[in-house]
């Protein structure tokens, strides 16, 4: 793919980010007031491991889950900006499927619209839809940030645009067979979803597998930097996991400061090895 044909995914993820950024703002003057008569009672808590732990000493707070929508909506609009600005004219195989994976964290404020139903008791199917969605956008995601760190282990990625249409529909088929439950809820903004302990175990063995890919590039290619890409990796996937799956101030905290470190990592490393090429 050219880099002007890339620019151009660059600019429609800048669009989708900036929008999404915008309506979470708008939707915040109507939620922040409401969430303190929402009853925490009527939801399940969020299982993952760093909730199960922070948990035990911070109170749930649909504060802290919607500063964390809010995050990650800002992380990626922020961070689809810097990579179309020091990528522009840099050719690098990996750095539009990092800004999939950066575009991907915009889709989180479809969250938003489950507080919302308390205000304008909007119908299930629209729930229903933007829970697909929102999972769409993790998934395509995930697959993104993992082809990123099969380019950087050496696989020849000649056609770009039939990988992105093959995650493209991979991610939809998945998604479309994902039972959603529109009437139980998790305190981190979820629907409850069908088999989420296995789609939650393929999220980490897709992380673990990510960066042992940029370690292997490390050895195949020469270069250290994918050692610090594949560390990136790491700390942006635990930083995004944190952000979708906690609910108290512990979570917008650690998981924006990670997810800002690992994607600052991998995109100033991809940026130094392609810089002079």
């Amino acid at each position: 793919m050219t880099l002007s044909g890339r620019n151009i995914f660059f600019k429609a993820g800048i669009a989708i980010a900036a929008i999404c950024t915008f309506l979470g703002l708008i939707a915040s003057f109507e939620l922040i007031p409401a969430y303190a008569s929402i009853d925490t009672e009527d939801f399940f808590r969020p299982q993952s491991f760093f909730n199960a732990f922070t948990g035990n000493y911070l109170e749930i707070s649909f504060y802290a889950v919607h500063a964390a929508v809010l995050a990650a909506v800002i992380y990626s609009l922020v961070s689809v900006l810097m990579i179309y600005y020091f990528f522009e004219k840099t050719q690098s195989p990996e750095i539009l499927y990092i800004a999939f994976f950066s575009i991907s964290l915009s889709f989180e404020a479809a969250r938003l619209v489950l507080p919302l139903h308390f205000i304008h008791n909007i119908p299930p199917v629209y729930q229903l839809m933007a829970s697909r969605l929102l999972l769409f956008g993790r998934y395509f995601g995930i697959f993104s940030l993992f082809t990123a760190s099969v380019c950087a282990a050496g696989f020849d990625v000649q056609k770009t645009r039939t990988v992105v249409l093959s995650i493209f529909f991979v991610v939809v088929i998945i998604v479309a067979g994902i039972h959603i439950d529109t009437q139980r809820w998790d305190t981190s903004l979820n629907m409850m979803t069908g088999f989420s302990p296995l789609f939650r175990f393929v999220e980490w063995a897709a992380l673990i597998i990510t960066a042992a890919s940029f370690f292997a590039g490390a050895g195949i290619r020469g270069s250290k930097e994918y050692i610090y890409a594949g560390i990136g990796a790491l700390l942006a996937m635990t930083g995004r996991n944190i952000l979708l799956y906690t609910d108290n101030w512990a979570g917008p905290v650690f998981g924006a400061l990670f997810l800002a470190i690992g994607t600052w990592l991998i995109c100033s490393r991809l940026h130094k090895i392609y810089l002079w090429l």
